[in-house]
């Protein structure tokens, strides 16, 4: 049989990545940030192109297709008009993004071209495939249906803004994918949530998940406020913005001074100490997302007649909305594109052109999705890892996997914070137990240590759990597949502990240090956590560990977190991994089935400082 390949790429926002589909299948997919070491690398995906190539044996001149995950020059209307209609205000943004897009982004064609023969020396011009472009909302809403396990399933994408769409409906059924209708810029949910994100001192693209988990320490306040000045939203969940208040058309920052009249004061700044004001704006926009997401859900339900739906778009990896679309919702499943955001496009992209483009059938069964776990990057073999770790001159015990998994158990169980890398990397924004940080979920000290001592980041943030499938019910209330940790559920009564007289006057973080149930790491101030359920097929070491831990201890749950220090992309490689545990006080680090105690370590000659190496976010 013939084998097609087609390769999807992302580039020249953020989140640059590649993805190859060989016959409808999704055997590589990367992002170029893991490669590059810069966080949301925007750059033309070189080296996660290389990757998929190489994971797939094949070379430049084997493609079909190469798809782009959208349309620039449809984007550059947009952009025009918008200046257009706003004018004379944005003059000075406007004379800032024109020469962009006048030399690289109008020329885009000519871009890739170039681009894709510096990947494949002695490649002659001839020689390049055949370049599609999808649009922007259809490579996300591909992404979340194709690569879904339905059969049938209405489709909801919601992010910033692709082309002019920034929340579209979709509807798919066997290997059609068919747009209903959709919400235009400016008026977006995420660019709203965003503006949030900037007005608190969060990094916009990077931090609303920061947002997100400083909302349970806050009050609602805020809610009328959004709702009276800000948004208009309709009961079927359609939305139009006043944008008096907003400067994302036309200026350099998000919001504007009208803005600042309604919250009291200017935006945080960066690093400044967080207040109650803006534990309560998160807390605020974020219960307006959500009454967003249900009210389109049911909507989409209702206008649809499906059982399932899909989600895809930066607003999608709002995992806390999710959870709420999901027990509150009318639909009977719902599954999320683990890399919802524009990496994932590049997925989309690729799927989209052999589905729609070439008309090729799809099998779905309901139950089994695409994504392979998202388990689709590079992975290192035992001998690879430890001829790495004798070139850094470091030291090691190899163990075989009847050892292995009972002595990182004991470790975990002991209180040792422990750096993991095994089999493949891990595609979108989540460490899934490929690259992760794990821990103890019963230690009442695993949090504070694992922000301050190994992240760097700020003391609110809540860690997510990892729990064995077959055991997610007995710790939170849900009984379903979480493999991508994109839901959040609230823990099982049967957990939790009651509140201590003595702590009802705290407010605010003076909440985080109270244990709150028998799994207190993983447990958030409003009894929430954000799970992943971990599978056999998907994970088999990582499911082992879990075992391993729970025959140790009687617990099925862990700690794990991404494994990076905060600015830091997630590690690729056994060196990036290396660094990492050196530059941090994590204790063990184990690659595949080699074990690094910290103690036994010289320390790093001539490392650089991290904090100024990786832009904090």
């Amino acid at each position: 049989m013939k084998i097609h390949n087609i390769l999807g790429i992302s580039a020249f926002y953020h989140d640059s990545a590649a993805c190859l589909v060989q016959n409808g299948e999704i055997v590589a997919a990367a992002q170029e940030e893991r490669f590059t070491r810069k966080k949301h690398d925007p750059g033309f995906p070189r080296r996660a192109v290389e990757y998929c190539l190489a994971e797939g044996g094949i070379g430049i001149k084997d493609l079909k297709y190469i798809v782009f995950y959208d349309k620039p020059l449809i984007k550059f209307e947009r952009l025009l008009e918008t200046y257009v209609g706003f004018a004379p205000q944005g003059i000075q943004s406007f004379l800032a993004a024109m020469p962009v897009w006048l030399k690289e982004k109008l020329l885009l064609r000519t871009l890739l071209q170039k681009e894709i023969l510096a990947c494949a020396p002695g490649l002659t011009k001839s020689e390049v495939p055949e370049l599609l472009f999808g649009e922007h909302h259809e490579s996300h809403a591909a992404s979340a249906f194709y690569a879904s396990p339905y059969e049938k399933a209405a489709v909801l994408c919601m992010d910033g803004v692709g082309e002019w769409a920034t929340t579209s409906a979709w509807l798919g059924e066997g290997s059609q994918l068919t747009p209903l209708w959709e919400i235009p810029f400016p008026h977006s949910i995420g660019l709203l949530y965003s503006a949030f994100t900037y007005y608190t001192g969060f990094k916009v693209n990077s931090g609303e998940y920061k947002v997100m988990g400083l909302a349970p320490y806050g009050e609602p306040k805020y809610v009328k406020a959004i709702y009276d000045h800000l948004l208009d939203l309709k009961p079927d969940g359609t939305f139009r913005m006043n944008m008096e208040y907003f400067n994302y058309c036309t200026g350099l920052t998000m919001t504007s001074r009208k803005f600042d009249g309604i919250f009291g004061g200017p935006p945080r700044k960066p690093e400044s100490k967080l207040g109650q004001r803006e534990m309560d704006l998160a807390r605020s926009i974020q219960e307006v997302t959500e009454e967003v997401m249900l009210r389109l859900s049911r909507t989409m339900h209702h206008e649809t007649g499906a059982q399932y739906l899909c989600l895809a778009g930066g607003v999608a990896l709002n995992c806390v909305g999710n959870g709420r679309v999901l027990r509150e919702g009318p639909f009977k499943g719902i599954w999320i594109q683990p890399a919802a955001g524009d990496a994932g496009g590049a997925v989309g992209a690729a799927l989209s052109a052999w589905h729609q483009y070439e008309n090729q059938p799809r099998t779905a069964d309901n139950v089994n999705d695409k994504m392979k776990g998202s388990y689709l990057g590079p992975k290192h073999t035992n001998d690879d890892v430890e001829a790495r770790l004798k070139n850094l001159g470091a030291t090691y015990r190899r163990l075989d996997d009847s050892e292995l998994f009972t002595h990182v158990a004991e470790e975990l169980a002991s209180g040792k914070v422990v750096g993991w890398l095994q089999g493949r990397m891990e595609f979108g924004p989540r460490s899934l137990g490929g690259r992760s940080i794990l821990g103890d979920a019963r230690n009442t000290k695993m949090q504070s240590v694992m922000n301050l001592k190994i992240k760097y980041r700020e003391s609110f943030r809540p860690f997510a759990p990892s729990v064995l499938r077959e055991k997610v019910s007995d710790y939170f209330q849900m009984n379903c597949d979480s493999p991508y940790m994109l839901l959040v559920a609230p823990l099982a009564e049967s957990r939790r502990l009651p509140c201590d007289p003595s702590q009802q006057g705290l407010w605010g973080i003076e909440l985080l240090n109270v244990p709150r149930s028998d799994v207190p790491a993983v447990t958030h101030i409003d009894y929430s956590a954000r799970v992943q359920t971990v599978h056999e097929d998907t994970n088999p070491r990582y499911f082992k560990l879990l075992k391993a831990f729970e025959e140790k201890t009687g617990c099925a749950v862990l700690v794990n977190t991404s494994f990076n220090v905060r600015g830091e992309p997630i590690v690729s490689t056994p060196e990036d991994a290396y660094r990492c545990f050196m530059r941090t006080e994590m204790d063990v680090l184990v690659l595949e089935n080699c074990v690094l105690k910290k103690g036994d370590q010289k320390p790093l000659e001539g490392d650089s400082d991290w904090k100024k190496e990786f832009e904090l976010d």
